[in-house]
């Protein structure tokens, strides 16, 4: 009977969370005595066994997870489709894993550096940070540099090699998606979104686009600059296709700038995909609400944020292990929005 009482067997008889009682049960701060003592006499007379490799390493055990998201000017986190899939990810791994999460948000500027950091930052109760789109400057550092706390970057950058990582492979990926279009048939194809000085993901895409055409002997670059975070560049691409009425393809850095370039050929009568193909980056939701329906490279963001959890929970445990880049595979969905020449 003992060896099948679980966390959770123990959390429903006191009524309540997993992540309560494995913090009881790793002598965790944060819990009230009462509720301290009713877990650890419920475990008692229920006869609950810890897990035999973890008897002799209670201190290393993950129980509490600080996530830190990066918000860019004006938008929330939970709105963006790339990262409201990878918190949903980190978020049900810390529910299997009986770990307690704990969120904050890092409000960036238009360059990505930041303008205040949340006090989750310097939480006691912390065993270890998930940075999800973060880069890691001075200012981060400085705050959590001197607390040795075990750091997963999640579709984060540093200018050091001195944390672990969890990407996807953007610049390989945009490569394939480019090289799609050209073997379709497509010799002028426009690149939309981003700018110079762009967050790394963004300039992985970027430069995919770039190398994919050089290599394939087309020396014609078509791009509309312009900040994702502002706009989805309806303009910008419209002024582009004006300009540039040859071109019969476009390469977008993420599914809302695409949605803005479908958006702008339209107005120019300009028919997806008859007139023009269109690819665009991430295969969120936005993918499947437009018609025709996006083609667009699949990241699996859920993948990523369990990802994550996993690898954090690894380096508390091996804190001298050698560093880590967990990379995720994208591949491109082909859908309604494009076509062979």
């Amino acid at each position: 009977m003992s060896n099948k009482v679980t966390i959770h067997t123990v959390a429903e008889a006191c009524n309540v969370s997993p992540s309560t009682v494995s913090l009881v049960l790793n002598d965790k701060p944060g819990i009230s005595q009462e509720t301290r003592e009713l877990v650890l006499e419920t475990a008692r007379s229920l006869g609950y066994i810890p897990n035999s490799g973890n008897i002799h390493r209670t201190k290393q055990h993950l129980s509490t997870v600080g996530m830190v998201v990066k918000m860019d000017p004006g938008l929330i986190p939970l709105s963006n489709p790339f990262y409201s899939q990878i918190i949903a990810g980190v978020d049900d791994t810390c529910r299997d894993m009986g770990i307690s999460l704990l969120f904050g948000m890092l409000p960036v500027n238009r360059h990505n550096q930041p303008v205040n950091v949340p006090p989750l930052l310097e939480n006691s109760l912390v065993e270890g940070l998930l940075m999800v789109g973060t880069f890691i400057d001075e200012t981060v550092y400085a705050i959590v540099g001197d607390r040795q706390l075990p750091i997963v970057l999640v579709d984060g950058y540093s200018d050091t090699n001195s944390y672990d990582m969890v990407v996807s492979d953007n610049y390989l990926a945009s490569y394939q998606a480019v090289e799609h279009l050209i073997k379709s048939g497509h010799r002028h194809i426009g690149l939309i979104g981003g700018e110079p000085g762009c967050y790394p993901s963004i300039a992985e895409r970027r430069k995919g686009y770039r190398d994919a055409l050089q290599d394939h002997g087309l020396e014609e670059r078509y791009t509309a600059d312009f900040n994702i975070h502002r706009t989805q560049g309806e303009t910008e691409t419209a002024l582009l296709l004006a300009d540039n009425p040859q071109i019969s393809a476009l390469f977008c850095v993420n599914d809302n700038v695409a949605l803005g370039a479908m958006q702008a050929a339209q107005k120019l009568n300009r028919r997806v995909p008859d007139h023009i193909s269109i690819v665009g980056y991430d295969d969120t939701y936005l993918a499947t609400t437009v018609s025709p329906h996006l083609t667009t490279v699949h990241v699996d963001t859920l993948a990523m944020g369990r990802a994550a959890v996993h690898l954090l929970s690894l380096r508390l445990e091996k804190p001298d292990a050698a560093r880590l880049t967990i990379t995720v595979h994208s591949e491109l969905v082909e859908r309604e929005s494009t076509v062979k020449k």
